[in-house]
């Protein structure tokens, strides 16, 4: 589902999978895929789920199935980590690259990034540092504001938690918009969360039942 909201001027289309759809530019927005981030533990020896790579990339094939984008831009943190490398996540990344060859892909350089390395070659993914000027917006890995621009940002793994009766309450990624500011859920799967708050200049927008919706 889509929720969309009107940001510097610019109509922005809030995901349900976790991710930001800009009409005028058809460019879509995804901060912390954190591609291999499963394979990055089992090589440390941590028993972890297997198939987080494989899911991710099928949500984003249903997302280019469904929008007209031709151009995606990643806000840091593709790769996981040195270990992330592993030839089942690269096949993988290989294998999609191929069923949307046309695609421009952008990659602004992350903190894990700069551990990993940067993407193979053959994924035809152009890697460049933050900020990314483009129309009202500074895209970026880090929040930090800047001093012309809007941030749109990745790295802090917006969660919200609703609480309900009792001790009920249920964290959810979110989206979060400031001033100068706003926050992009993180995209992957197996990326965990840091738990932002409600504030009279931020719009927090939570997740759920493949739905956006405002917390009021």
């Amino acid at each position: 589902m889509v929720c969309s909201v009107t940001l510097e001027g610019e109509e922005l289309w809030l995901l349900a999978d976790r991710a930001v759809f800009w009409p005028a530019h058809r460019c879509l927005l995804i901060a912390d895929a954190h591609f291999g981030k499963a394979s990055a533990y089992r090589s440390l020896g941590q028993p972890v789920p297997q198939g987080t790579t494989t899911e991710n990339l099928r949500r984003l094939d249903r997302l280019l199935s469904t929008l007209p984008c031709v151009q995606v831009i990643f806000l840091g943190d593709f790769l996981h980590g040195p270990g992330s490398h592993a030839s089942g996540t690269l096949e993988a990344l290989r294998a999609w690259r191929v069923r949307h060859a046309g695609m421009s892909l952008t990659l602004i350089r992350g903190n894990h990034d700069k551990r990993a390395g940067d993407p193979p070659a053959d994924l035809g993914m152009e890697v460049v540092p933050e900020p990314l000027l483009m129309g009202p917006f500074a895209l970026q890995h880090e929040p930090h504001a800047h001093p012309s621009h809007h941030v749109l940002a990745g790295h802090v793994h917006p969660v919200y938690r609703l609480r309900g009766k009792g001790r009920q309450s249920l964290r959810l990624p979110c989206f979060q918009l400031g001033a100068r500011v706003s926050l992009l859920p993180a995209f992957g799967a197996f990326t965990g969360g840091f738990a932002v708050e409600r504030a009279n200049d931020r719009r927090t927008f939570v997740i759920g039942d493949h739905e956006v919706w405002p917390v009021g």
